[in-house]
């Protein structure tokens, strides 16, 4: 199951449509849908988590806390709503637009994708750019 929460902010999203799309990413990489939580905040947040758990002090557009086992996908991915729409404007796209890479990019590191190298981002990227020619919201 797919859910999606708001925490210090009020997106909107058709959350059918989006986990849809999500769960369509999961099937290709040939895993199985576990439980999954979207959580949509602001930068401070965020930015307290990463602080937190992550023992990083800096802004960032998403956090993903990876709970899979297996080929069973879970976990939580926190999504920085401030980041997204500032990298939105940085990058000249869309705000959808730029959500939905970021969707997909947490995704793609609970499917076992990393981006620490350069080869790794590249991969990573690539792949983002492949699910998202595959979405039409």
């Amino acid at each position: 199951m797919i859910e999606f929460q708001n925490i210090e902010c009020d997106l909107k999203i058709k959350k059918k449509e989006f986990s849809s799309w999500l769960n369509e990413i999961i099937i290709e990489e040939n895993k199985i849908l576990g439980d999954i939580v979207y959580i949509f905040c602001d930068d401070d947040y965020l930015l307290a988590k990463n602080i937190k758990y992550l023992n990083h002090n800096t802004l960032t557009d998403v956090i993903t806390f990876d709970y899979s086992k297996n080929k069973l996908i879970s976990g939580d991915i926190l999504i920085s709503i401030d980041r997204v729409r500032e990298n939105s404007n940085i990058f000249g796209v869309q705000f959808l637009n730029e959500l939905q890479r970021v969707m997909a990019h947490g995704l793609l590191h609970l499917l076992g994708y990393n981006d620490k190298t350069e080869i790794e981002e590249k991969e990573i990227r690539e792949k983002e750019d492949y699910y998202l020619e595959k979405i039409s919201l």
